[in-house]
């Protein structure tokens, strides 16, 4: 996510602190907290694709190549 729009969406939640928001800018923050989340998720999501566990016996298991507990085998 650019900067301008991390600052812009810090901008509105100081706003909001101070006074009640108006239904644009409410909407704006809504806008600018889903598309920060998106990229927090992704970013997370890549450090995993990349992250490699390495077992006591040497071993090592792409995270990525993991089954998640609770999927049929």
């Amino acid at each position: 996510m650019e900067k301008k729009k991390l600052d812009r969406l810090s901008e509105l939640t100081a706003i909001s602190r101070q006074r009640e928001l108006t239904e644009k800018e409410k909407s704006e923050r809504e806008a600018l907290r889903m598309e920060y989340r998106r990229s927090i998720v992704a970013n997370f999501s890549d450090t995993l694709e990349h992250t490699t566990i390495v077992e006591p016996d040497g071993s090592k298991i792409k995270v990525k190549d993991m089954k998640r507990s609770g999927e049929d085998q």
